[in-house]
């Protein structure tokens, strides 16, 4: 007797069966693999951001120690710091007098 193979058939008799299946589908298996990879590429992605976030906070902080460092030179030439950015125009205090310390 010859037996005819129906698509479909052993997945139908080990529900019936209440087997479980051993493996997903090639379909989930595809989305689950793609979905995985770009979780993955994402995380390496910001662990880059992170890291030069490191790297322009340091530059930032030593940014801010030659800014304080031209503001003592300013501070002893002129008498302050509050200056100008855009003209260099120096904004004496309201006294109307010269701040600069002798």
């Amino acid at each position: 007797m010859a037996t005819t193979k129906v698509k479909g058939t052993s997945k139908k008799i080990k529900e019936i069966k209440g087997e479980k299946p051993e493996k997903v589908s090639q379909e989930h298996l595809t989305e689950i693999q793609k979905l995985v990879s770009r979780i993955n590429h994402l995380h390496a992605e910001i662990g880059r951001m992170e890291a030069q976030k490191h790297i322009n906070l340091h530059t930032l902080a030593g940014a801010n120690d030659e800014m304080t460092i031209l503001q003592d030179k300013l501070n002893k030439e002129y008498g302050t710091t509050d200056i100008n950015v855009q003209s260099g125009e120096i904004n004496y205090d309201n006294n109307g007098g010269d701040n600069k310390k002798d």
